[in-house]
């Protein structure tokens, strides 16, 4: 399966607890950090979901 790098681009401070959460769960923590998932079709929604906070890189 293809994997996908996920950059934490904004914060999650002032968002709903909910955009924190998938934060969380994607691994992020720290602005401008970079994490690597396979890309299922549970971790695109939730990329889908902050895709504001967040940006995919190469």
């Amino acid at each position: 399966m293809a994997k996908i790098k996920i950059k934490q681009v904004r914060s999650a401070i002032n968002r709903p607890a909910r955009q924190k959460a998938t934060i969380k769960a994607l691994g992020l923590s720290k602005m401008n950090q970079v994490v690597e998932h396979e890309a299922t079709p549970q971790i695109l929604g939730m990329v889908k979901k902050v895709q504001h906070l967040i940006e995919v890189v190469d």
